[in-house]
């Protein structure tokens, strides 16, 4: 099918009651029962918003705005408590602020600084194996949910601080960041709590201007970039902004695509034993690096597929800024567009048995089959996420660790629900009984 095929009127259908589509939990439902109504593209009439809201689930669309005719789609509806959030970081940033803001930050996620970064994972990891060596040999519960938060907050933290995330937590007498983990809401009250922080952000920043020496890591870098324009670094508050934005994105992202993996791998004994033939053959003796990556290419399957099923971003926007015809009908500007990866990922018509894990669609053969673009977990084009690469590293370090240890079990004291906000997550925290596997301490 494509999206040609899709047209077959003038104005798009829809329902007649208008509707403000946000990330709530009936909207993500709602959505779907939309799509199997009217199909891949669809108008929503607006309430409190002006005109309607095209809504859009099917390749060539996505492609169009998001990559072939980029430029002429804004950021979209819905990042008002964002922004309020993490301020004018380059997840809310537009036009001309985002693209100087991508370009500055840009070195620091080049595949030679993460290979770099990749000891403090390393080192993250052997102190939670330790932990967890003493939690397997009781075969405890544990709350899975919670220790990949803590564990992605804490390598995104040092990714930023490096060292100095020591003397923040010293200071503090605690690491002040964990409201993000601490609390799963998302509302105002984590808003002033977390632009609280910002005042941290900001000492640190001043601190590291004047070091005559500086530690390779995140923050090193955004005080080293230098717009090629103007010669000009970043503002102090740019800085902070981008600072407040990393730590909410690279570890909220990253704590629900290794939640979720572990429960995955818990309901698939074949994968699982996959897995572990695959960590247990690799030449890595300790705990796999960089250099290792190839060797665990089925995790990064894994991981993939956990992302096909759930993207932690389900919904993202758009805004026409002039007129544009998207699948034969004629898109105005000022039109808002809304995109869901989660619905893209279970598409029919561009993946089999959509509902199914399996691992296998991301085998090297199988994806020259798809679409590209039916797949979008870290979106597509220019705004594709930065830490895209970071983050599949992080898996891969952790479940190729983790899983020449451990295995964990699932524990069905709570149905394991979505629960889609901002980031879908689990609806209640998953818990697992850890055990250890002997093979690997042979």
């Amino acid at each position: 099918m494509t999206v040609s095929q899709l047209n077959n009127s003038i104005v798009p259908p829809g329902p007649d009651t208008s509707h403000d589509i946000t990330v709530t939990e009936q909207d993500f439902y709602r959505l779907g029962d939309w799509f199997k109504t009217y199909g891949d593209i669809f108008l929503v009439p607006q309430v409190t918003r002006k005109g309607s809201m095209l809504v859009i689930n099917h390749p060539d669309a996505i492609k169009q705005v998001l990559v072939t005719n980029s430029k002429n789609y804004a950021k979209g509806v819905g990042f008002e408590l964002v922004k309020m959030l993490l301020g004018n970081g380059i997840i809310v940033s537009d036009g001309a602020t985002w693209w100087r803001q991508r370009r500055m930050i840009q070195p620091a996620f080049n595949k030679k600084v993460i290979a770099e970064l990749t000891q403090q994972m390393k080192d993250i990891n052997l102190r939670l194996l330790e932990k967890w060596r003493v939690l397997a040999q009781q075969q405890a519960i544990i709350d899975i949910t919670e220790e990949t938060n803590a564990l992605a907050l804490e390598i995104i933290l040092r990714a930023l601080f490096s060292t100095d995330f020591d003397a923040i937590c010293e200071k503090c007498g605690e690491n002040p960041f964990a409201i993000l983990t601490d609390d799963s809401a998302r509302d105002l009250k984590l808003v002033v709590k977390y632009r609280a922080l910002t005042k941290l952000v900001g000492e640190l920043v001043e601190q590291r201007r004047a070091r005559a020496e500086k530690p390779l890591d995140w923050l090193s870098i955004f005080l080293d970039a230098r717009d090629k324009e103007s010669g000009e670094p970043m503002t102090d508050m740019e800085m902070i902004d981008e600072v407040m934005t990393m730590i909410v994105a690279g570890s909220e992202t990253s704590a629900t695509t290794m939640n979720w993996t572990w429960y995955r791998l818990s309901q698939h004994p074949d994968v699982e034993q996959k897995v572990h033939d695959v960590v247990d053959q690799a030449s890595y003796d300790r705990i796999p690096g960089i250099e290792h990556l190839d060797e665990l290419a089925y995790i990064r399957q894994v991981v993939e597929e956990v992302l096909r099923l759930y993207p932690p971003v389900w919904l993202f926007t758009r805004k026409t800024l002039e007129d544009d015809t998207i699948a034969g009908y004629r898109v105005a500007a000022g039109t808002d567009i809304a995109i869901s990866p989660y619905y893209i990922h279970r598409h029919a018509a561009f993946w089999e048995n959509p509902d199914a894990f399996d691992p296998e669609r991301f085998a090297p053969e199988q994806e020259k089959k798809r679409n590209k673009y039916a797949y979008i977990p870290f979106s597509a084009g220019p705004r594709r996420c930065i830490g895209d690469f970071f983050a599949i590293v992080e898996a891969q370090i952790h479940f190729g660790l983790m899983t020449r240890h451990f295995t964990l079990e699932h524990i069905a004291d709570k149905p394991v629900e979505l629960q889609p906000g901002v980031n879908l997550r689990t609806k209640h925290p998953i818990h697992m009984r850890i055990k250890p596997r002997t093979i690997a301490d042979s």
